[in-house]
């Protein structure tokens, strides 16, 4: 049987570049094992005078569905982050069997790219199978592969997987819940979205006829409007706000080089953006808000990463109005990383129950990167990697902002640099949870774990194994294989907030699921 295969990239060539030698490993290693098993995997677009053969277009990627027989069997093979809405379009009309596969690698990571592209296909309601492996030649790949080349889709298993029953919860979660929901309908809540669909994450934009019932309302704002408040700041504002993170002792490794290395003027101008993107948050009256960055930014402005990680916790610079008022003081300004809505709607909730229980309210997206056994012996279970591409809020990590530390951004990533938020998570007990579009509706899976300390020797390396330049959490995901968890989730970004202790972590669980079933969203426990 003859397979067609096709491969998203980025729409930055610079990263097409530098990640195709990985993803053309992947292809051979495919490719070897479809032959052995008796069929022909049959790319279809080549590698070009480019010097990839990545699809790197919407437009590029429907030219080559066009010339693809759409009862054909296919792979969307991805070792790189990828942009899903350039292989979107053609899936959505694809009649044969549909299958993504990852390697199982943190490099770049093929992990982060086919979740995204699995999450937009759910939303989109395109049948599709899902499949991963480190070497593509264990028992787990090639039985379910087996399956998918008899039968045309994987049965994984998913009985880690339950709804979540109202009347399992106490009454002072439901009470919570409840009063939260309504006080949400009554005053509703804005999310201030910079510019929509970052990356082409389709699976990260959130229908407005959906969030419109629950009293959520999106304020569209544009990035050129944040470029231009934030060149306005003065630079003894944003000086002010550098000082400050100075004297909170958060490291900075700058460099000579801008174009290479983090240097201090990019610093200053990512505090500009910090204190630009307060006082828009507080002109609109957006209770969170969300900065795309990525492109057409990248090419004006440091990243947004800093800034993102410093409105993310309680314990930020002041920003001031013009008489003189300190915005939010003592608050998070919620952030959603490169503007995921599903993240947005998840941060306000958790904002809102955690205040309302005295739990800490720091909460971050992070990509569901990759993971491994830890080679430290210091905990038996398979310990996740998550790690978000810039920034997470220093309360997470060990020693707060004392205990973390800014590089540059990756080059070939972002050409104007910026500073990193990075550091270790503390060890912990954790939810994580995501909302997604299924069927149409909002549904949220919700579970419970535990983010591990790891020794520095395990840790460097695991950070070494990823961008070491981002941050990073260790984590232990209770009842909750790392093949199931892959099977069921629908997103490239998981949500995480700590609890005091398991007992506040399970409260505030609990008092999330409410809500969220009061606002119309179907829950699901996921391993508890």
């Amino acid at each position: 049987m003859k397979i067609a295969l096709v491969a998203s990239g980025d729409l930055r060539e610079s990263a097409n570049l530098q990640c195709w030698p990985a993803q053309s490993e992947m292809e051979e290693a495919l490719t070897r094992v479809l032959k052995r098993m008796g069929h022909e995997l049959v790319r279809q677009h080549q590698a070009d005078a480019r010097g990839h053969g990545f699809i790197a277009s919407q437009r590029e990627g429907m030219d080559v569905f066009a010339g693809i027989d759409p009862e054909m069997p296919l792979i969307v093979a991805e070792a790189v982050w990828q942009y899903s809405h350039h292989v979107l379009a053609g899936l959505t009309t694809h009649k044969g069997p549909i299958l993504t596969v990852a390697n199982w690698s943190g490099q770049w990571p093929g992990l982060v790219g086919m979740l995204n592209l699995n999450g937009s296909l759910t939303k989109a309601g395109v049948r599709y199978s899902t499949l991963w492996s480190e070497a593509f030649d264990d028992a787990f790949f090639l039985g379910k592969l087996e399956e998918w080349l008899t039968t045309g889709e994987i049965r994984h298993d998913l009985s880690h997987v339950s709804p979540a029953e109202a009347a399992d919860l106490p009454a002072e979660a439901r009470d919570l819940g409840a009063s939260i929901a309504a006080d949400i309908r009554r005053t509703k809540t804005i999310l201030g979205v910079f510019d929509e669909g970052c990356m082409g994450m389709y699976n990260a934009i959130l229908p407005d006829e959906l969030l419109m019932p629950m009293g959520v309302f999106k304020e569209r704002l544009s990035q050129s409007a944040l470029f231009h408040a934030a060149r306005e700041v003065p630079e003894a504002e944003a000086r002010a706000v550098y000082d400050w993170l100075v004297d909170k002792g958060l490291t900075f490794h700058f460099g000579p080089d801008p174009a290479q290395h983090l240097t201090e003027a990019q610093v200053v101008d990512q505090c500009r953006m910090y204190i630009a993107a307060v006082r828009i948050a507080d002109d609109f009256g957006c209770e969170a808000i969300g900065i795309q960055y990525q492109q057409g930014l990248k090419d004006l402005w440091p990243a947004s990463d800093l800034v993102e990680g410093m409105l993310n916790t309680p314990d930020r610079p002041p920003v001031r109005r013009g008489d003189g008022s300190v915005i939010r003081e003592g608050e998070a300004i919620v952030h959603f990383n490169e503007v995921d809505e599903g993240a947005a709607l998840d941060a306000v909730m958790i904002n809102r129950v955690h205040r309302a229980l005295g739990q800490p309210v720091a909460t971050t997206l992070h990509d569901l990167r990759w993971g491994d056994q830890d080679r430290s012996g210091t905990v038996d279970d398979f310990v996740w990697v998550f790690e978000i591409s810039g920034a997470a809020p220093p309360d997470h990590h060990e020693g707060g902002w004392a205990g973390s530390e800014c590089h540059r951004q990756p080059a070939m990533f972002f050409p104007s640099g910026g500073a990193t938020l990075k550091g270790y998570a503390r060890g912990g007990e954790i939810v994580w949870s995501r909302i997604f579009v299924e069927d149409g509706v909002l549904r949220m899976d919700i579970g419970r774990g535990t983010a591990v300390a790891l020794p520095p020797e395990e840790a460097e390396r695991r950070s070494r194994a990823t961008t070491y330049e981002w941050p990073i959490m260790h984590a232990v995901l209770t009842g909750v294989s790392r093949d199931q968890m892959m099977a069921r989730h629908k997103a490239n970004h998981v949500q995480v907030v700590y609890g005091h202790d398991a007992e506040g972590a399970d409260r505030a669980m609990e008092a999330r699921i409410a809500l969220a079933q009061e606002l119309g969203i179907e829950v699901f426990r996921v391993g508890v």
